[in-house]
């Protein structure tokens, strides 16, 4: 692939900030790498900063895309380009040298401690305060949790109920 579209590529959404144009050539870096690890070329993914939620990151297989949260980013950018980019991007080289397999499987530690040096770990422990959307109290027997917005929505169009894990009650609005 031309080194042009390969920018074309990750830039895709105009990264804008200092921090995301780090993230890009983190990928390319690290993509790179791959690519001398493996003795072959991967094509470069999309990369977008559009991710809400609690996740760090996303790899869409099927269209190799990588989408980060800006906000998580912005608050842990060491931790992002020593551990989140190489998750993100080991799930894209595992399905497109293995094809699919199980999520954190054996192929993709295997990429994570052989290819990156870093310990494959399945979910990041950052803390995610500021992403957190608006709770809901309910009640079981057990006491009180909280429960999302989209599932207090659900709860309240009675589409669904939820039930403890621990006592199998139904939860109830407070």
């Amino acid at each position: 692939m031309a080194s042009n579209q390969r920018s074309a590529d990750l830039t895709a959404n105009h990264a804008k900030s200092a921090l995301q144009l780090q993230i890009l050539a983190k990928v390319e870096s690290d993509y790179q790498h791959a690519e001398h690890h493996f003795k072959r070329v991967f094509p470069r993914p999309i990369v977008q900063f559009t991710l809400r939620g609690k996740s760090a990151g996303t790899a869409h297989l099927q269209t190799n895309r990588l989408r980060f949260n800006p906000v998580l980013l912005a608050e842990n950018p060491q931790v992002f380009l020593s551990e989140v980019v190489p998750h993100e991007i080991s799930h894209l080289l595992c399905y497109q040298l293995f094809g699919r397999v199980k999520p954190h499987g054996k192929e993709w530690q295997s990429i994570m401690v052989s290819t990156f040096k870093v310990a494959p770990k399945t979910t990041h422990q950052l803390n995610v305060q500021s992403v957190n959307g608006q709770q809901f109290d309910y009640f079981c027997g057990c006491g009180n949790t909280t429960l999302s917005i989209r599932r207090h929505n659900r709860v309240i169009r009675g589409q669904t109920q939820y039930r403890c894990r621990r006592c199998k009650q139904t939860l109830q609005p407070i």
